[in-house]
């Protein structure tokens, strides 16, 4: 076998690369993802507001899927995958929108800060989620491990179809 700085290099580049988030369609691994926490997680549960309250001031009505609580719990533990530790207020842009106001100038406004701070307390809870500081949240390292198992999942079911970035 060769030795030096190439050998190293070519052994690197023969290792089996394990599937991650940002290998699979977002859609597809929210959802999978929403499923399994309704399913197996029994510390991310929906308040009782979580019904009957809208999730922004921008949007007119409830959330018309009765699961969306685990679907935004999903959504925010991709969040933090792809983008690192992030805190409620860039998320409150993020999921937010522009506010119509009949015929005056639409504006952006932020979304509520309740539903993105209880599911980020009860993903803490869950041991998915960890505080970093001033910097705001990020995935432990269980929560790293289940969107890797579960994005796994999805290209091993899919094969090269419907779940894969290609």
């Amino acid at each position: 076998m060769a030795k030096g700085p190439s050998a190293r290099l070519f052994q690197k580049s023969e290792r089996l690369q394990l599937p991650t988030a940002y290998d699979v369609e977002a859609n597809v691994l929210v959802e999978r993802l929403a499923k399994h926490l309704k399913e197996n997680v029994g510390d991310v549960t929906p308040p009782a507001w979580a019904l009957t309250s809208k999730t922004s001031a921008h949007k007119e009505r409830p959330p018309q899927n009765p699961d969306w609580w685990y679907v935004r719990c999903a959504s925010l533990l991709r969040k933090l995958y792809i983008h690192g530790p992030i805190g409620t207020q860039r998320l409150r842009v993020e999921y937010g929108g522009r506010k119509r106001k009949g015929t005056s100038i639409e504006h952006a406004k932020p979304s509520g800060g309740s539903a993105i701070r209880e599911p980020f307390q009860q993903l803490e809870k869950a041991g998915l989620v960890i505080k970093e500081g001033p910097k705001g949240r990020k995935l432990s390292g269980e929560g790293v491990s289940l969107l890797n198992r579960v994005s796994a999942e999805i290209l091993k079911g899919s094969g090269s179809g419907e779940g894969s970035k290609q």
